[in-house]
């Protein structure tokens, strides 16, 4: 029997979009637009989060 798990929550800065190719506005010399790729700084470019601890309580 196939092993289901829980769904992983999707990051809310990137929006499950965690890299982007952003245009450096210059071209290469094959003409190409020359582009850097950006990674979501809050899910470390892989989309999800993972959920936050629950907090003890302690004492009575």
């Amino acid at each position: 029997m196939p092993q289901h798990s829980a769904p992983r929550p999707i990051c809310a800065h990137c929006d499950g979009f965690p890299t982007v190719a952003v245009t450096t506005g210059q071209t290469t010399p094959s003409g190409h637009w020359q582009t850097i790729t950006a990674h979501c700084p809050a899910c470390h470019g892989t989309g999800h989060t993972t959920p936050a601890r629950a907090h003890a309580r302690i004492g009575a």
